[in-house]
This record gives C-alpha cells, sequence and structure tokens, in this order.
C-alpha cells in the first residue's frame, strides 16, 4: 500500500464537472471527512440532461457546506473551453489539487454530436493541462473510462492492455486526455493520474444512463430497449465506491521514477460483470419495492429486445488489482443494493 503524499487539510481543491453525478459527489464527501478544506467547484451546468437536476445536486452542496464553516466552497459557473475562465480561477484561487471531472459523456451522443466532444474533451482538457503547467500542482487527477478498451477481448481489462481501437468519438477523446496527460507530466513533471470509470451509477445519476432512462419510461409506460438482444456484460460501479476511490488517489501523487513521468492509470470499477437481462430484472424490482411501479406491473410487455447500437461494446470487466494493491480499496457495492438506494431516491426526488 502506498503511503499518502498529499495532505488535504487545510489545501484547496479544484473540482471541475462540479454539478455533474460524480462531481457533486465527491465536493460533498471531501466537505464531510476532510477538515480544513477549501473546494472550488467549476461547471458550465449545460443542458445535456436536465438542468434542474444539476441545480439539485449544487443545492445539497451548499446545504452541506454551511454545516462545515471551517472549510469553504465556491462555485464558478464556466466553460473548460474559456481559457481565461479557467486561468483566472487558477490565478485567484491556486489550487494544490485538481480533479477533471468535467467532460461531454455519453457514447451514442457523440455519435450526434461530435463538437461537443472536441470543445469540452479535448480543448477543455488541454486547457487544463496548461494551466497545471502555469500553475503548478501537487497533483491532477482526471477522469478516463472503461471505454477507452474498445472491443479489447481480453477480460477482465487491466491498465497494462494496450487501448489503441476505440470505437466511439467518446472513446477516442478519453484516450486522448491519457496521452495528453502523460506528455504534460513527462515534459513539465506534473504529477498526474487518471481513473478509467466503470458504468457509474446511483441516485441522482445521469438520466442518460441506462438505469435511469430506464426506470423514466416504465414510469411513463413506455417500452424500454435492450441491445444486443439482451446478451451484453457491464461492469456496474456504485458511486459512492468511484468516490472514495478518488478521494484515495488524490491523496497520493505518482513520483517520478528512473526517468519516467509521475504518471499513473488506474481502473475503478466492481469487476463483477452483470448480464443486461439480469440488471434489468432487478431494477424493476427495486423500483416495484419503492412503489415507483404497481405490483403488478406488466414487465416483458414493456421490453423489447434489439441489436446492438454503433459504438457500443458486449462486455466491461475491470481488474482492480492495482487499486487494491496501491490503495487497499476495491468497489464492493452489490448491483441489488446500489439499485435499491436508486429506486427510493427516485422515489423521494420525483414524489
Amino acid at each position: 500500500m502506498l503511503t499518502p503524499n498529499v495532505d488535504l487539510t487545510g489545501k484547496t481543491v479544484l473540482v471541475t464537472g462540479a454539478a455533474g453525478f460524480v462531481g457533486a459527489n465527491l465536493v460533498m464527501e471531501l466537505l464531510k471527512s476532510q477538515s480544513r478544506i477549501a473546494i472550488v467547484g467549476y461547471d458550465n451546468v449545460n443542458n445535456y440532461y436536465d438542468v434542474s437536476l444539476k441545480e439539485w445536486r449544487l443545492a445539497q452542496i451548499a446545504k452541506l457546506a454551511e454545516q462545515k464553516p471551517e472549510s469553504s466552497w465556491t462555485f464558478v459557473k464556466a466553460n473548460l473551453a474559456d481559457k481565461k475562465a479557467l486561468n483566472d480561477v487558477f490565478e485567484q484561487y491556486k489550487p494544490s489539487v485538481v480533479v477533471n471531472l468535467a467532460a461531454q459523456a455519453g457514447v451514442r451522443y457523440s455519435i450526434e454530436n461530435p463538437d461537443a466532444y472536441i470543445e469540452s474533451n479535448l480543448i477543455g482538457f488541454y486547457n487544463i493541462l496548461e494551466a497545471c503547467r502555469h500553475h503548478p500542482v501537487e497533483h491532477l487527477v482526471y477522469a478516463s473510462s472503461s471505454s477507452v478498451y474498445g472491443t479489447n477481448a481480453k477480460m477482465p481489462y487491466s491498465t497494462d492492455d494496450k487501448v489503441d481501437n476505440p470505437v466511439s468519438l467518446y472513446a477516442a477523446t478519453k484516450k486522448s486526455n491519457e496521452l495528453l496527460a502523460h506528455s504534460y507530466s513527462k515534459l513539465y513533471g506534473i504529477p498526474s493520474t487518471g481513473l478509467r470509470f466503470f458504468t457509474v451509477y446511483g441516485p441522482a445519476g445521469r438520466p442518460d444512463m441506462a438505469y435511469f432512462g430506464f426506470a423514466n419510461k416504465l414510469v411513463k409506460g413506455e417500452t424500454i430497449k435492450i441491445f444486443n438482444y439482451g446478451n451484453c456484460k457491464r461492469d456496474f460501479t456504485y458511486i459512492d465506491d468511484i468516490v472514495e476511490g478518488v478521494k484515495r488517489v488524490m491523496q497520493h501523487a505518482p513520483v517520478a521514477m528512473d526517468g519516467a513521468a509521475p504518471y499513473k492509470i488506474y481502473n475503478i470499477g466492481n469487476s463483477n460483470p452483470e448480464n443486461l437481462l439480469d440488471f434489468v430484472s432487478i431494477l424493476q424490482e427495486e423500483l416495484v419495492a419503492a412503489n415507483v411501479l404497481p405490483a403488478d406491473y406488466d414487465f416483458k410487455s414493456h421490453q423489447e429486445l434489439v441489436p446492438m447500437q454503433p459504438g457500443d461494446v458486449v462486455a466491461t470487466f475491470a481488474d482492480v488489482s492495482e487499486l487494491e494493491h496501491d490503495f487497499d480499496f476495491r468497489p464492493t457495492t452489490s448491483l441489488r443494493e446500489g439499485l435499491r438506494r436508486f429506486a427510493r431516491w427516485y422515489k423521494e426526488f420525483y414524489s
């Protein structure tokens, strides 16, 4: 296990994508668990999905921050592609640690709206790297994605595997982030860690994710489409496990050794791929248990098995042995428990 070399106490942490699913949950966890921490949130609060959900997350953060007078929370509404706005934040707040969670997400959306991915995931990330170059930080942590593994057949996915065959523009931008971060780490000594997230889910998540979208459709009595005729497997990872992994990684910056860049990549996944049909069954059961759906709901009449869609892969499966070795941590939340918490939140939020 690695010994922490970044003390967050009394430090300023910049979290981009702070109104997003992972970003908001990370900010709240840091406020709860760290003493005298100053957190600067950065997000453009775009309308890729329901803005009211992002505003609700920000309101939850503000409410928690009021209970933590020894710490501080500041929110900046701006676009990562706006280089001046980002540089102004670095100059004013001088963050010691940067966690870049801002990105245009979604595989399908990248096929329809490629410009959004170039602006946010490439130009925006380049601006982050440049800001860290000119305003040195102790550690840059950034979100990558399991999508970088593309059509790799070897399972589970290891960070030692080649990732040269992305099947979506989204995946390509995430791999590009890793390459850019490596080059900046090597050239300018920026300690950086990339985290490949595997299918993050949970309360107040992204409505474009399958579990959330399925719930919305079932509530409306609409039909849900199950791709590849249900023959898909996903390594669903609960939000609290993702956040705990990010928090631990933040506190150890890679160290340059033997001429190598101070650079590292980790998978954060549940290491337990679930069949899509099993996932849907559990989701429906938990929605009934939470009184979101009636007990006599006819599930079969609301399911349609359809072919694989462009940009998707058949399975994802994380090898988290490095994460466990270096940080004594691996995700443990079961899919049923995670979907139960989501269903209960859904009932409360939409009631």
